[in-house]
């Protein structure tokens, strides 16, 4: 039996009969397709000596640490103050073990060149899926069946894997383990994910259709929707959007306080937000993390946290100021926890007043009770920008529509969501936008970029210098939102946030420098300029552009084609005029 190391997970061959033990370079491994999308399904039980534990893990050999195995167990059932009857579904996010690999092989890196920031495949953390069920059950010692099955993977696709967990979970808990493996079988099956397509996913007689967003897409176009699917029997399940949630569904009780909420946000600032239930919990911390796309939120975040937690030492010491994170919790004991944090979110069960929920307030932390807390946003933060007022007359007046006969009905929440994204995607943007700009005018012109030096330096980013630009190209020009963003902007370069968003744009420079640099050098004679040249300054010259070659190849630099092989014949011909002894050395490295 020979095992294969891959990632996470070692490899049993002979698992899967349909391969063979030593496959050939361009075969899949068993699992790949599957690991593609998911790091493993685990199924969680109640024990009553143990608590929970994990009843099953699938495929078998996944290699998850007992630090990764523990926080799953306690993140998967909600705990007893959620008061959760029936199903339910949310969702969490854990750190992976230190000594687990980080790096990526060439599929993953080219997924996440392709895909947008906020999709990208997770280095550090898995997303927990999860789909609990707790029924009276007189069979079980407790009185109640609680179990849950739970997706694991390091791709953010909330949308599609609780859609996946509605078609599977339901069938599980009826069938067990010959329905989840049946189902893991097909996953194997599905073709990887590539951004810009749309993809037919089959799985238990459905066949879901989902389109994986790019980096080229147009900001704020529409979602994947049903078209010439007619004649498709069955008729696929469409999932419009892998991971954008409904907006206005999780902000309808703190929706006119969401000018403060981007800011919040933007700034990396530290945040609690308290629910009544881990999906209330878990969808709000992902929309809020998804308030400044297509920015990257670059904290640490938690959808739904637990005093079992293994950060929670970490997270809840009073011996230094909070650290940049989101935590998503149910249990009231935070409140008397977190009371030295400074913005605390308390969400209510929804309360309908007129066309909108009844609207939260905004309170002093003082008034953070330990016991029977109100439901309120307790922050002492000034917001920079005013409050838009004009949005939240917007989303009243389409709350409702009148038919040709004069009779009022509700229009579809997704037209309120929709408003509520293009809102906080043009506040971004406008934001944005300036710095994009000024980080631009950084690169070196390419009239000064030649063959035979250096690439030139960018220039540094000097935050002074960038507040000079803002009189004439300031986000005035783009958003009729007013206010002190000289001041939002100081701010938030003091961020994760603007950290994470300038180390990416660098890396994206130098990429670009590397690119130009290399075309340059495929334009130019490089037999005609090593005639003058001693053969160290040869040899030399050959080192460095068989590494950049070797660099262009392995991070698949978007350089073309016919401009590397010429390149390649270059230097061929010029290893082969020098003298024979170092033709053999160059040869053989």
């Amino acid at each position: 039996m020979e095992l294969l190391e891959t990632g996470g997970r070692a490899r049993t061959v002979k698992h899967c009969s349909v391969l063979s033990p030593s496959p050939s370079p361009g075969l899949a491994l068993p699992w790949d397709h599957f690991s593609a999308w998911l790091e493993c399904m685990c199924v969680v039980t109640f024990d009553l000596e143990l608590g929970q534990a994990i009843e099953l893990v699938y495929p078998h050999d996944v290699r998850l640490t007992e630090k990764e195995k523990t926080s799953i167990c306690y993140l998967s059932f909600p705990d007893s103050y959620s008061g959760c009857l029936g199903d339910t579904q949310f969702s969490f996010r854990i750190r992976k073990t230190v000594g687990h690999k980080l790096s990526m092989d060439g599929d993953e890196e080219k997924y996440n060149r392709d895909a947008p920031v906020v999709l990208q495949r997770d280095r550090a953390h898995y997303y927990g899926f999860v789909y609990f069920r707790q029924v009276k059950d007189s069979t079980v010692k407790r009185g109640y069946f609680q179990k849950s099955l739970v997706l694991i993977s390091r791709l953010p696709f909330v949308n599609l894997f609780h859609s996946l967990l509605q078609l599977v979970a339901p069938e599980y808990f009826e069938k067990l383990e010959p329905c989840l493996e049946a189902v893991c079988n097909e996953v194997d099956q599905w073709p990887a994910p590539i951004p810009g397509k749309t993809l037919s996913l089959p799985v238990m007689g459905v066949v879901i259709q989902v389109r994986i967003p790019s980096k080229k897409d147009k900001l704020g176009t529409s979602p994947l929707k049903q078209s010439n699917q007619e004649n498709l029997l069955p008729a696929p399940l469409v999932i419009p959007t892998v991971n954008e949630l409904d907006l206005f569904g999780c902000f309808q009780s703190i929706l006119i306080h969401m000018q403060m909420l981007w800011e919040l946000m933007l700034l990396g600032e530290p945040v609690i937000v308290m629910a009544t239930s881990p999906k209330i919990s878990s969808d709000t911390v992902l929309a809020l993390t998804s308030c400044i796309a297509p920015l990257r939120y670059c904290c640490d975040y938690r959808p739904y946290f637990t005093i079992h937690d293994t950060e929670f030492k970490e997270y809840t010491t009073r011996t230094q100021a909070p650290p940049n994170v989101i935590l998503g919790v149910t249990n009231p004991f935070f409140i008397k926890t977190f009371q030295h944090w400074p913005h605390i979110i308390r969400i209510g069960e929804v309360r309908m007043s007129g066309d909108l929920p009844k609207q939260i307030k905004v309170k002093k932390l003082m008034k953070l009770r330990t016991l029977d807390t109100k439901p309120g946003i307790y922050t002492s933060y000034k917001t920079f920008l005013h409050k838009d007022k004009a949005l939240i007359k917007r989303l009243l007046k389409i709350a409702c529509i009148r038919s040709i006969q004069g009779i009022q009905r509700k229009r579809p929440p997704e037209v309120q969501s929709v408003i509520v994204r293009r809102h906080l995607l043009e506040l971004t943007q406008s934001f944005i936008i300036p710095l994009e700009r000024y980080v631009a005018s950084l690169m070196p012109l390419q009239r000064t970029i030649t063959a035979w030096k250096n690439p030139p330096q960018i220039r540094p980013f000097i935050k002074e210098e960038f507040m000079k630009t803002l009189e004439y190209t300031g986000p005035q020009l783009t958003s009729v939102q007013k206010g002190d963003w000289v001041g939002l902007y100081r701010r938030f370069f003091k961020s994760p946030n603007f950290d994470g968003w300038f180390r990416m744009r660098y890396q994206e420079m130098c990429k670009k420098l590397e690119i130009l640099h290399l075309e340059v050098l495929c334009e130019a004679d490089l037999l005609m300029w090593v005639r003058e040249k001693s053969e160290v300054e040869v040899v030399d010259l050959i080192l460095k552009l068989r590494e950049k070659l070797l660099k262009a190849r392995v991070h698949q630099l978007p350089v073309r084609e016919d401009l590397l092989e010429k390149l390649e014949l270059y230097l061929e011909t010029v290893i082969s005029s020098l003298p024979d002894d170092l033709q053999v050395v160059l040869h053989r490295h």
